[in-house]
């Protein structure tokens, strides 16, 4: 009975452990859930929550979507002052907190309701570090609470800040200062205006934690400023946090833009702030893991603002045709360039990748004329057309090469977006084998890029957002595409804000290494079907549409209503005299795809399955590359039509939209 007793005791004590184990392992995963108290309003189309805090008023503003990890701003001073920037964040998802301690001045006793406030909001879900922002008299506050607390700060904006009480309101200097805010100053502190001669405790004294914990620093000035002068606020203050190692940049507005004394004026760049903001208070990776700033990424700013035009392109498959983060990043380089005239290109065509994408340059993106800046995406489509590594390197290499022959000065930006395998590679610690690939073409020509799937697959491991409910495909969400968008919107504030080592205001071509493959795909031509010769059974179908007849099935856009050089039964055959390395054929390939037999130079005929495992329901655009090694002379191909075709195929058609030439 002893025995029978100390087992069960000892059953309910392992059980109450097991049970005290997981509700701790509960409330440790389980994160505050976002619940604001108070009274609800609208701010410029936000939710806004008004309640108190420690006994004084507070509010927090809502974005519609939050971003990942809840990053949020503390506005410290006039809320609605230069708000252009807090209303581009609030779209980007951060939220908006303040909580008023107006009159108080940055003192210590403010600073105890500040900290009420940043446990209160926290509390909540939100990030541990917050993005302050302080104007004019509000740089008191931020510069408090930063050195006080550096732990809890991402980076610091400020706008004509105080960086001296005896500047302003004091007005011991050049400016013209506030005799009762001064007072109220001087009792804040504990101070009179004897002692306040030696005051030490200015947002310019109390650099070196800031410093030390690293947090990048952005003030607008007016350098006509006569309320918080510049030169005994802002500059002081840069100047010590330079020298003591920490990142400052200072914005001075236009002349003619004042008002106010200077101390008012119209925002010069909202957007700018913006990306500041974004790049250093988001929840991302501090060390740009996804992102290889390779070579220069500037001669597109500084064409743009020198000629005040630009034609930018976007070339990949279906993932860039859609609507989402192409529609986006054309919006963020309208707003951060508001004088430039955009010629935009959409060369993105779904089921294309770095192979077709090297043999349409001229047309699809060159056509128009000179580029400056051109997005290349390629990692899914080569992924899933089962392109070699060696076809890789051609097609992606052939892209750069073309394009940096036709303008040495075009800036190119290469990004690889996440597919589920490429998920299992990095959870396998692999690299995917097709983003190693153009990574080892992105090296060899110094070009930036960035690593959209393997930022997908940690943040989604790190259960910042999951697949099934946010992400949702390999085809994004709109989630998806504002995460794309935002992740090229780092890019490209980071690489403006730390430019490499390149001439500032005029265009540095860009170097042109030996090829990686000699028989890249740089030199292309896409040929239409009317310049083959010596038809026999092959027609041409001048507005060819693959859906007609008994076949069916769905078509690509710009795939149907073309002309076709088509095929359909066995021993049709055409014959075609060309100069180059390479040879190919894009086609397109239905339920009733068959196969070819094709023969260079009169050599042993070879033959192509043109079925696919999508053509059961979809007549695919597809590009086979014949023979990609050639020598650079004449040659004859020679294609016929087979009696074998696929087992799953319905018939033994071969369409031909264009001929794939390699010079």
């Amino acid at each position: 009975m002893n025995q029978l007793f100390r087992v069960c005791l000892f059953g309910i004590c392992l059980l109450v452990y097991v049970m005290a184990e997981v509700s701790l392992a509960q409330s440790t995963d389980t994160k505050p859930s976002e619940a604001w108290p108070g009274k609800q309003s609208d701010w410029n189309g936000f939710q806004r929550y008004d309640f108190e805090v420690d006994g004084r008023s507070a509010y927090v503003v809502m974005p519609k979507h939050a971003a990942p990890g809840k990053p949020w701003v503390w506005r410290a001073r006039f809320p609605n002052f230069h708000a252009e920037a807090d209303l581009i964040l609030l779209d980007r998802g951060f939220h908006i907190a303040r909580i008023n301690t107006d009159g108080m001045l940055g003192s210590p006793n403010a600073m105890k309701h500040w900290d009420a406030f940043y446990q209160f909001i926290i509390d909540r879900g939100l990030a541990k570090k917050c993005v302050l922002e302080g104007v004019s008299r509000g740089g008191l506050f931020v510069y408090g609470f930063a050195s006080r607390w550096p732990e809890r700060v991402s980076c610091i904006h400020c706008d004509t800040p105080v960086c001296d009480i005896r500047s302003w309101p004091g007005g011991k200097g050049t400016g013209r200062g506030h005799v009762e805010t001064w007072k109220r100053c001087l009792a804040e502190y504990g101070l009179t205006e004897s002692t306040a001669k030696d005051f030490a405790d200015n947002p310019i004294d109390k650099l070196k934690p800031v410093a030390n914990a690293k947090i990048p620093i952005l003030h607008i000035v007016s350098l006509n400023d006569e309320i918080v002068p510049p030169n005994e606020n802002t500059f002081v203050l840069a100047k010590a946090y330079r020298e003591l190692g920490g990142t400052i940049d200072v914005m001075t507005v236009a002349k003619g833009t004042e008002k106010s004394g200077g101390h008012h004026f119209v925002h010069p760049e909202p957007i700018r702030v913006a990306d500041f903001v974004e790049l250093h208070g988001s929840t991302f990776p501090k060390d740009y893991d996804y992102i290889k700033l390779r070579g220069s990424l500037y001669n597109y700013e500084t064409k743009f603002r020198e000629t005040q035009k630009g034609r930018i392109v976007f070339l990949g498959g279906s993932i860039t045709n859609m609507e989402g983060w192409r529609g986006m990043t054309m919006n963020f380089f309208r707003e951060r360039f508001p004088g430039t005239e955009f010629d935009f290109i959409n060369a993105g065509i779904p089921s294309m990748g770095s192979t077709p994408g090297a043999f349409r340059l001229t047309r699809d993106v060159f056509e128009k004329g000179e580029v400056d800046l051109l997005f290349a995406e390629a990692a899914v489509n080569d992924l899933h057309n089962m392109r070699t590594p060696t076809e890789m390197v051609r097609g992606m290499e052939g892209i750069v090469r073309h394009a940096r022959r036709v303008n040495p000065n075009i800036d190119i930006v290469m990004m690889h977006f996440v597919d589920k395998k490429h998920m299992a590679d990095y959870r396998n610690e692999k690299t995917p084998p097709v983003i190693s690939t153009h990574e080892s073409v992105a090296e060899h020509y110094q070009i930036p890029s960035i690593d959209l799937a393997r930022e997908v697959t940690d943040r989604i491991d790190a259960k910042q957002f999951d697949w099934k409910n946010d992400f949702k495909n390999v085809h994004p969400s709109p989630f998806g595409h504002r995460l794309y968008a935002s992740s090229l919107r780092r890019l490209f504030t980071h690489a403006s804000s730390s430019p490499p080592n390149v001439l500032k205001d005029k265009l540095n071509p860009h170097p042109l290494p030996a090829p990686l493959d000699q028989f890249n795909y740089s030199k292309t031509k896409l040929l239409a079907p009317t310049s083959v010769s010596d038809l026999s059974g092959f027609k041409l179908v001048e507005n060819c549409d693959p859906r007609e007849g008994e076949i069916g099935g769905n078509v690509r856009q710009g795939f149907y209503d073309v002309p076709m050089l088509v095929g359909t039964k066995a021993g049709d055959s055409f014959s075609f005299e060309f100069k180059g390395r390479a040879i190919g054929l894009l086609v397109v390939a239905g339920p009733d795809a068959g196969t070819i037999e094709y023969s260079i130079d009169g050599r042993e005929y070879k033959t192509v399955n043109l079925f696919t495992q999508w053509s059961f329901g979809l007549h695919i655009p597809w590009t086979h590359i014949l023979n990609a090694e050639l020598s650079d002379e004449e040659h004859e191909l020679r294609v016929r039509v087979p009696p074998q075709s696929d087992a799953r195929s319905k018939g033994n058609a071969c369409r031909i939209v264009e001929i794939l030439v390699n010079e």
